[in-house]
């Protein structure tokens, strides 16, 4: 099991989170030394095949204009189609199913697990690109093979215009203000909206480690309608103790203000707001690939006392919190002993020792048979 990095290059990590996080790019020269890419190109091209798992082609001169974007899963003809230079295939959380690939996320665990996303891997022919565009999420771009020529722009949103013609958003204007050629084992750290574009010199492979940032939208959005099933009806917007008013047509900014205070009280609800985001935030991203293991470990009863162990599923997603005592697991916020919940979150495994400690957990119908019957806790996979 890897351990969380404590620098990055010659950087403390401390340094690293207050001076760089979410706030500036930053280029670590030889961030894994000696470093080898867990997967090639045609293994990641051959998973692109797969109907279970999210692929994606871009061509910057495609058959229906520049930047065409292309949907798998592929065939193996799709590939023999493509030209010499110029796309990109991108597959999306392969470390839900190769064990080296889903070690890398152990080096990032100085940010919380929830935080944490897929891990994508992409493959470029020369030239290959997807062109000049910003994420709106942090972003840490692995070298795996090959060269990769990035170029960093400015800090940009929804204002800048978009080239028309593509589905993919690229940016119409793009001026590098920092340029890098990263080779195997560098790694480029991106806050959110600044904007890039890598340029594969020759096939090279490239990892991102990609986090997780809801909008502002959806979490007032979804925050308020949890909040509100626990707001009484009588709990009603009040203006004791308002002066006689000047304009009776007018919404005064008072009102506002007023308005404003007593929504910051409605919300002021820290156990509450704490499982909703809990929950929101271990969601899983891909749900039916959880499901695809339901039942798989239920004679989990016979095989645990012979040293078996349950793990969580790779593409599970699991957390805890202190206040409230709660285990979060793929979007369910679940009673369960503090330490418990703790070591499991931490862990991603239950043994039969832990059973001895917390046989709660154990019961028929309980946290583990609700767990394995929905898929979250397997047997160890053969490449885990």
């Amino acid at each position: 099991m890897a351990s969380p990095l404590t620098h990055l290059g010659d950087m403390p990590i401390e340094v690293f989170m207050r001076d760089y996080w979410q706030q500036k790019p930053l280029l670590i020269r030889n961030a894994f030394p000696n470093f080898e890419s867990p997967i090639s190109g045609e293994e990641l091209a051959g998973m692109a095949l797969e109907e279970t798992i999210e692929s994606r082609l871009v061509l910057e001169n495609g058959e229906s204009g520049p930047w065409e974007l292309r949907n798998g899963p592929f065939t193996e003809e799709d590939f023999l189609s493509l030209p010499r230079t110029h796309w990109t295939l991108l597959v999306q959380a392969v470390d839900q199913w190769l064990s080296e690939v889903a070690e890398l996320k152990e080096y990032f665990r100085f940010i919380p697990d929830w935080r944490l996303d897929d891990v994508m891997i992409s493959y470029a022919a020369d030239q290959g690109s997807v062109g000049p565009h910003y994420d709106h999420y942090d972003v840490f771009l692995l070298q795996a093979e090959g060269k990769r020529l990035w170029q960093q722009g400015a800090k940009v949103d929804e204002t800048n215009p978009r080239l028309e013609g593509t589905p993919l958003n690229i940016l119409k204007e793009f001026n590098a203000e920092n340029s890098w050629v990263l080779e195997p084992g560098d790694m480029l750290y991106l806050p959110p909206q600044y904007s890039h574009w890598g340029i594969a010199e020759g096939g090279c492979t490239t990892i991102s480690i990609g986090f997780r940032a809801p909008s502002a939208s959806a979490i007032l959005e979804d925050l308020a309608a949890e909040v509100a099933m626990g707001l009484k009806d009588s709990l009603r917007y009040t203006d004791a103790g308002m002066e006689p008013t000047k304009s009776p047509a007018e919404v005064d900014p008072e009102s506002v203000a007023r308005l404003q205070q007593q929504l910051a009280e409605w919300l002021r609800q820290p156990e509450k707001v704490t499982q909703w985001f809990g929950a929101v935030m271990t969601e899983a991203k891909y749900p039916d690939t959880v499901a695809l293991d339901a039942d798989e470990a239920a004679g989990w009863r016979e095989q645990m006392p012979k040293g078996m162990p349950l793990v969580l599923n790779p593409a599970s997603r699991v957390a805890f919190s202190r206040e409230p005592a709660t285990l979060f697991v793929d979007g369910e916020a679940l009673t369960a002993p503090l330490t418990f919940a703790q070591q499991f979150a931490e862990s991603h495994e239950i043994s039969w020792s832990d059973i001895e400690t917390y046989p709660e957990i154990a019961n028929f119908d309980g946290l583990i048979d609700q767990l394995v019957a929905q898929g979250t806790l397997i047997y160890p996979p053969e490449d885990f």
